[in-house]
């Protein structure tokens, strides 16, 4: 589903941006738009439409300005979208007496939310992140819930990556089914129609005894349930690494 990446165009452009470095200049008229107000209108777009059909012209059409205007304030949409993705992940931060248990859940849970509300995330490869004020914070955060475990440096970031990587994978595997009716004009209950004669055969064949024994509403359980129970399941294994360090 990623089809853009973080850091795509000119890192150093995009971390002058996320940080407020670059220049200003001191003369000249006053500008008509700001970068604050082009990433909130880029953040709407992609939340109806998706990243991938996002543009600068939709953005400049957006806020009833020039295309050409905008380059006054971001080079191209890599830059913006790496902007984009830092501005929507605003930190959380767990109260270090709740335990790193709940301080994990509480920014699992946050994610999962995250994702949720902007779908397009999920288009988004962090394969080579860029550490703009929010990601940065989110790490140092998650870092502080982790320190006085035992627990060595390489150690407290493959959690902090297991527990992400766990979070997005789900979230993308739900959202995409919910997008499937949408993109493929097949409504969910039409794909399992379709399915169902030949699903009703192989049950009765006598092949698939553990699924032909399965609750038939079983698989309607599934969504934040299974997001739940597998963030818990998530925790128990760090909770018994942790536990060997004591």
């Amino acid at each position: 589903m990623s089809t853009e990446y973080t850091g795509a165009g000119d890192v150093t452009r995009s971390m002058e941006l996320l940080w407020g470095t670059q220049e200003r200049p001191s003369r000249g008229p006053k500008p008509t738009l700001t970068l604050d107000r082009i990433v909130e209108a880029a953040i709407e777009l992609a939340d109806a439409q998706g990243v991938t059909a996002l543009s600068m012209r939709q953005v400049a059409a957006k806020l009833n300005v020039g295309t050409m205007s905008l380059y006054r304030y971001v080079p191209s949409k890599a830059e913006l979208l790496d902007v984009m993705f830092d501005r929507v992940q605003q930190p959380i931060r767990p109260d270090p007496a709740d335990g790193w248990r709940e301080g994990l859940r509480q920014c699992a849970e946050s994610q999962w939310h995250l994702f949720h509300r902007h779908p397009w995330l999920l288009q988004v490869s962090t394969g080579r992140p860029l550490l703009g004020p929010n990601a940065l914070r989110n790490l140092e955060n998650l870092l502080t819930v982790l320190a006085g475990l035992g627990l060595t440096d390489a150690e407290r970031l493959n959690v902090i990556v297991m527990v992400d990587s766990f979070v997005a994978g789900l979230a993308r595997t739900l959202i995409e089914a919910g997008q499937a009716t949408e993109r493929t004009g097949t409504t969910e209950e039409q794909f399992w129609a379709a399915q169902q004669p030949f699903l009703v055969d192989l049950m009765q064949c006598g092949d698939y005894p553990e699924l032909a024994a399965l609750d038939g509403n079983v698989f309607t359980q599934l969504g934040h349930n299974t997001f739940e129970f597998g963030l818990e399941r998530v925790l128990d294994g760090i909770g018994d690494m942790v536990e060997r360090r004591a």
